[in-house]
C-alpha cells in the first residue's frame, strides 16, 4: 500500500526510531509498503519513519524498481565502518524539491537484519554508501540538511521553508 509521506516539520522525523523486535509480525507489511511508497514517488530509498513508523525498518532500491534484485531491506541497521569522503547533490522525499551538496563517506560497511531475520553486513561505495548513510541517519532522527554547515545550511534552511509554505498553500 502507497502510504503518505510525513514532511519535514512534523515531529515523528525527529524523534529516534526503535529497534524491531524479533518475531514482529508486521514486518512483511511495512517492507512492502515502504517499497511500494518509495517506488511511487519516486525515489532511491525510504525509512519507516517518513512513513510515521518509529521503527528501525529502511529499504534502498537504487535502480527506483527496475531490478527487484537489487532491493535493499535494512532493519536495525548501523554503521559499522565509513571512510573516505564525497560530496554529491543530495535530496529526500520528506523535503521534496530541495536539494543540497553534503559530504558523506565514500565507502560504507553497515550490519543489518534484512527481511527474514538473518544477520547481515553490506559494504557501498558512492551511491550506495550516500543511501545508508541517508537511511540510517533517518533512523536517528537525522536529516541530511542536519550534515551541512555555515550560510550553505541557513540557505537551504530558507529553501525549506519556503517550499513548506507552498506544501501547506496545496493542502488547504
Amino acid at each position: 500500500m502507497i502510504r503518505d509521506i510525513v514532511r519535514w516539520g512534523d515531529p515523528r522525523l525527529r524523534d529516534p526510531s526503535e529497534d524491531v523486535p524479533s518475531g514482529y509480525e508486521g514486518l512483511a507489511s511495512l517492507i512492502a509498503d515502504l517499497f511500494e511508497t518509495c517506488h511511487a514517488a519516486p525515489g532511491v530509498g525510504l525509512a519507516a519513519p517518513q512513513i510515521g513508523v518509529n521503527l528501525k525498518v529502511a529499504v534502498i532500491d537504487l535502480s527506483i524498481g527496475a531490478e527487484p534484485a537489487s532491493q535493499l531491506v535494512l532493519v536495525n541497521p548501523r554503521i559499522l565502518e565509513a571512510g573516505g569522503e564525497q560530496k554529491e547533490e543530495e535530496g529526500c522525499l520528506s523535503i521534496p524539491d530541495v536539494v543540497a551538496r553534503v559530504g558523506r563517506p565514500a565507502r560504507v560497511r553497515a550490519g543489518f537484519r534484512d527481511a527474514e531475520w538473518r544477520e547481515r553486513e553490506i559494504e557501498g561505495t558512492g551511491l550506495l554508501a550516500r543511501a545508508l548513510c541517508h537511511e540510517i541517519d533517518h533512523l536517528s532522527g537525522m536529516l541530511y540538511v542536519d550534515r551541512l554547515r555555515g550560510l550553505k545550511r541557513e540557505l537551504t534552511w530558507r529553501k525549506i521553508e519556503r517550499s513548506r509554505a507552498r506544501w501547506e498553500g496545496l493542502k488547504a
